[in-house]
């Protein structure tokens, strides 16, 4: 190993013994690369190997930070607060690890590096071309990044798994296939090993696999110089032995090399499906790590079984409705779908999420059409079969009356509540609104302000420079509990009472202060901020001023009686009555938890919705 520089100019050791592993895609989009290569990475991992990711992303955007959810799904945050591709959430997940911006690469990237270069003079008056200098800069790229820690024990990775977006034969991604076909010849033979992932439809009407689509993508693959070394099959059901033969015939790899991956109730039973279809042992014989004892059982591999044996087992539901503006696309909030299901199988149940259009919740719906009326009574419909509510982040105008109306029904009728970015910001305009009597309160997001209303929710000059791109509160930040409000709160409990917690940001508006001490009169507190004590990061609904201090009064008294006594037996009623006047969990933050969620460790936000919701949170604190 030797000392290499990153871009920020930190030195990082080189591995000359470096495996790479990269994913393409054929046929279609969004057929599972992303699943697929998380899911090597926990196979590997499970090895002891160290291993990080990758993703490339052939599109000219800088990063995904601008994208409508409907465009590419949601936009996941990293610590550093690089806006990045969904993909790199589910490697976190996968590999419990912590990636960085330039884990992402676009073409967007690639060339404004590139051309970067050509005005410092650089390429020393040459002709700046995609070959050799845009697949110049790729492969220096990939090699640098796959050489950064990105474990909590900082050690250099060993395998870096690459995961090329799109699918073979789309025009945007044709530099990166060119500059990999060049790659493999720079490195050994045995430090590089070819995944590709294909389609193999299985049409009823014919009721057997067809092979052609994975044929023909293969054959493309070929072409630009590239071989497949493992095929994935990705398939409604499992393909058979003939199948397999069938395929090894016309893309020149053996029957051993086709990997069958079916349809299942859960991704994280993929790593299991491919270890049982032996890709362990392909990867020994093509990036020789056969000295290494990659059949043994680790640790971290038996908690994925009994991880997804406990998805088996499953029986009873906990059924929670998400209140959003992107619900037509899931993957709109895939890392708040990911956590939700998290927490509800640490706490043992099976989650039924209703997606719920924000929108249909609104009262005009009722001035419309019949067809308008029934997704309005549809809609709340499905709120009153629900055990609990997410209003999640976004931003605009759109949808938003609706998710201001459950809050107000979720505060009203003591139904569990965790509102995130924007959820919380909602909760407190319908509080303002509502209960301190700020008929007018509104969001500088949504009104403005010319216009006469109370600035609840305002916005972070600093962070709204009328630049879109990075211009937020984003990454990792940390957050302060309140040391007169941590004994009441439920947050500082579920995070097991640490006075400091770091949760990732991505937001540019942000609570009033002024309004702050008006709001908290009523009951609803804000139990923690950030380092400056300005920005509000975590709301709860408690008691209303009144109440706290009739609750003190008595708990002041009780201690002074003794409990045989009439008396003492009246206050301990009146103080278990004033006590049910708390909502059971109604609870908001400015933060993301959902980006740091993990299969084996739920973030505690959602733990506590789930637990709430089935009655099961323990507030006797």
């Amino acid at each position: 190993m030797t000392n290499i520089e990153n871009m920020d100019g930190s030195e990082c050791q080189y591995n000359y013994n470096m495996k790479y592993i990269l994913v393409t895609g054929g046929v279609i989009s969004g057929i599972g690369k992303g699943i697929i290569a998380s899911s090597l990475g926990t196979i590997l991992k499970s090895c002891k190997l160290n291993v990080t990711a990758i993703k490339i992303d052939p599109y000219i955007n800088i990063d995904a930070g601008t994208f409508s959810p409907y465009e590419h799904g949601e936009v996941y945050v990293l610590d550093d607060g690089s806006e990045v591709d969904l993909d790199l959430g589910n490697y976190e997940r996968f590999l419990d690890v912590t990636l960085h911006k330039d884990n992402n690469i676009t073409t967007g990237k690639v060339y404004q590096n590139v051309i970067n270069k050509e005005r410092k003079g650089l390429y020393l008056g040459k002709t700046v071309q995609v070959v050799p200098h845009i697949t110049d800069e790729i492969q220096e790229w990939v090699k640098r990044v796959a050489n950064i820690p990105v474990s909590d024990t900082r050690q250099v990775p060993d395998i870096c798994v690459i995961e090329l977006g799109g699918t073979i034969g789309d025009i945007e991604g044709m530099p990166f296939i060119e500059a990999f076909r060049q790659f493999q010849f720079r490195i050994q033979p045995e430090n590089f090993c070819l995944v590709h992932v294909s389609l193999v439809p299985q049409p009823k009407s014919v009721g057997e696999s067809k092979t052609k689509p994975t044929q023909s993508s293969v054959r493309e693959l070929r072409s630009l110089g590239l071989a497949p070394d493992i095929i994935i099959c990705r398939s409604g059901m499992p393909i058979d032995a003939t199948t397999k033969e069938k395929i090894s015939n016309f893309c020149n790899v053996s029957s051993k090399q086709i990997i069958s991956i079916y349809d299942v109730n859960s991704i994280y039973k993929v790593p299991l499906l491919m270890k049982m279809e032996g890709i362990m042992e392909l990867f020994n014989y093509k990036l020789k790590l056969n000295t290494l004892k990659c059949a043994a059982e680790t640790d971290f591999m038996r908690e994925w079984k009994i991880l997804t044996c406990n998805i088996e087992n499953l029986k009873e539901e906990v059924s929670i409705a998400l209140v959003g503006k992107y619900t037509k696309l899931e993957d709109s909030y895939a890392s708040v779908i990911k956590a939700l299901q998290h927490a509800a199988l640490h706490a043992g149940y099976k989650l039924k999420l209703h997606f719920i259009n924000a929108e249909h919740l609104e009262k005009d719906m009722l001035d419309g059409d019949p067809e308008v009326q029934k997704l309005f009574h549809k809609a709340w419909k499905k709120i009153n079969n629900s055990n609990g509510v997410v209003v999640p982040g976004g931003f605009g105008k759109r949808g938003i009356e609706g998710k201001i109306v459950v809050c107000e029904y979720c505060r009203k009728n003591k139904i569990p509540f965790l509102g995130i970015c924007l959820g919380l910001q909602v909760a407190v305009i319908e509080f303002a609104r509502n209960v301190v009597g700020l008929k007018n309160a509104d969001s500088a997001e949504f009104k403005d302000t010319k216009e006469d209303f109370c600035h609840i929710i305002t916005d972070m000059p600093e962070h709204n420079t009328g630049i879109m791109g990075g211009t937020m509160r984003l990454g990792k930040r940390k957050t302060f509990f309140l040391k007169e409000k941590r004994a009441y709160s439920v947050l500082y409990h579920l995070y097991k009472r640490k006075d400091v917690i770091e949760e990732r940001h991505r937001h540019r508006f942000e609570v009033n202060k002024e309004y702050v001490e008006k709001i908290e009169r009523e009951g609803m507190c804000f139990v923690a901020t950030d380092e400056s004590n300005e920005r509000m990061e975590i709301l709860e609904l408690g008691y209303s001023e009144s109440i706290r201090s009739e609750i003190e009064h008595l708990n002041s008294e009780i201690k002074t009686k003794i409990p045989l006594e009439s008396e003492y037996q009246e206050m301990v009623k009146r103080l278990e009555n004033l006590q049910l006047k708390k909502h059971p969990y109604f609870v908001a933050t400015q933060f993301h938890p959902e980006y740091l969620s993990r299969p084996l460790k739920p973030s505690p936000p959602f733990s506590g919705l789930i637990l709430a919701a089935k009655k099961k949170l323990d507030l006797s604190y």
